[in-house]
């Protein structure tokens, strides 16, 4: 049998039809039936594409020229969107974002969930979907004169993007303190990180701020152990932005593409600054992970709590609880919830969440949740409700025996990636669970990140 090619050569270019999106949010036109993925197309659109890759199955294309838009393009509000790849979504409308996430989020649930009949309800949308992150992580660098100059990196690459001066996702705040803190460095002649050859001082500039309470926290990070100048810079920045609550020196000494170092310490003010959502107040410290949308995180956690249906009676166990974010919210209405999480810096959090809010009814446990969980089954625990929100991979095969092995009521689902959602809801599917319903939530505009959480109960036999 003759071999079967591409009818595509690399660098060819070619006139393409779009008719349907990744989901990560490229266009998909076909050459007799080949597919070709496209960054930045839009389905019913044609265009002039060159070939950049071409796989057996499948090829990847360059988009020079748009010949035939679609309505739902826009024109991306950001100077360095196509350079960035922080975002990618920006040049379709906010409309067709939410269409693309919801069947996502659907066809998971068909094809590897094989969850014909599940509700996937429509997508919980943003009233105003820019600058809503309140946490940027900046990376420093230096202009050829040796002027410092921030910026994400450019796709694909660890070269900092020139003339970014502002994200139209982040809040403004920080972009306006990532320039204050490069333009008093700069001032002071502190040099920045080169990574080639390890040498210099400024890493990355971290600022984080509260959505409700507007604290910001700074967190300079540099290579060496002493942050020159540390005292001026200080003054300066208080003296010029007095809702700043915290500044905390991160040292990172080793080589490595990792932002952050083992070592934190504030070098002014308090080790953390506070947050509100909903009535819950929490204590967020430097490496604190605390979700960047607070006003969608609101409405997540409300339909976590809708969906748990906890009684005044009812135990509770979270089993990725972090700083307690989830757990606390539980524990307004649950008799006793329990948290676990593998690192004691967020644990430490946690409890001080608690003591914070009063709560006396959240206890917090440092470990991995698969070990953990079939420990307290052993001692008894029976919980009546068990939440789960883990990483983009999903619960681990031994978290899933664990929670099938705790034999709760009901559980609770919160995904940040619907192929793994739907490859573990499959699991509990068949450990004797049935899904309720899903609902998806868009914690990430402009982006093809999309969050949902998805409610099963006990099947009855």
């Amino acid at each position: 049998m003759a071999k079967q090619t591409a009818p595509v050569t690399k660098n060819q270019t070619i006139t393409l039809t779009f008719e349907d999106l990744t989901h990560e949010g490229s266009g998909v036109g076909k050459v007799n039936g080949y597919p070709l993925f496209v960054p930045y197309a839009l389905p019913g659109e044609e265009g002039e594409v060159k070939v950049v890759k071409v796989n057996k199955n499948f090829g990847f294309g360059k988009l020079l020229n748009v010949t035939k838009s679609s309505e739902e393009r826009v024109e991306p509000p950001c100077d360095v969107y196509y350079k960035c790849g922080g975002c990618q979504l920006q040049h379709m409308s906010y409309d067709m974002q939410l269409d693309m996430k919801q069947e996502q989020v659907g066809n998971a649930m068909r094809k590897i969930a094989h969850l014909e009949d599940v509700p996937v309800h429509p997508i919980i949308r943003m009233e105003d979907p820019w600058r809503y992150r309140n946490k940027v992580q900046m990376p420093v660098g230096e202009k050829e004169d040796g002027e410092l100059k921030t910026g994400f990196y450019q796709k694909r690459s660890h070269r900092i993007i020139e003339g970014m001066e502002t994200c139209n996702i982040q809040d403004e705040v920080n972009d306006r303190m990532v320039e204050a803190v490069r333009r008093i460095a700069d001032r002071f002649d502190i040099p920045a990180y080169d990574e080639q050859n390890d040498t210099g001082v400024l890493r990355h500039i971290v600022v984080r701020t509260g959505e409700v309470t507007k604290d910001t926290m700074i967190v300079i990070i540099t290579r060496t152990p002493d942050l020159p100048h540390q005292d001026d810079l200080v003054k300066e920045l208080i003296k010029t932005y007095p809702h700043i609550k915290s500044i905390v020196h991160n040292i990172n000494d080793r080589k490595t593409n990792s932002i952050w170092g083992r070592k934190s310490k504030a070098i002014w003010g308090e080790d953390y600054i506070y947050d509100k959502i909903g009535d819950i107040k929490f204590a967020i410290s430097a490496k604190s992970f605390y979700q960047v949308n607070p006003p969608q995180t609101k409405k997540l956690y409300d339909k976590a709590l809708e969906y748990a249906r906890i009684g005044s009676n009812d135990t509770v166990v979270d089993a990725y609880c972090g700083i307690g974010t989830i757990s606390l919210f539980l524990a307004q209405e649950a008799k006793k919830v329990y948290g676990v999480e593998v690192v004691p810096e967020a644990v430490d959090d946690a409890r001080k969440n608690a003591r914070l809010n009063g709560f006396t009814n959240a206890e917090f446990y440092v470990g991995e949740a698969e070990k953990v969980m079939p420990w307290w089954t052993a001692q008894g625990m029976r919980p009546d409700v068990v939440i789960v929100d883990p990483p983009r991979k999903g619960c681990d095969e031994e978290l899933l025996k664990a929670m099938l092995g705790m034999e709760p009521k009901r559980i609770v689902y919160v995904s940040c990636n619907p192929s793994t959602l739907a490859r573990d809801l499959r699991i509990l599917e068949d450990g004797g669970y049935a899904t309720q319903e899903v609902q998806p939530v868009d914690m990430f505009p402009q982006t093809h990140h999309v969050e949902a959480v998805s409610w099963l109960e006990r099947k009855t036999v």
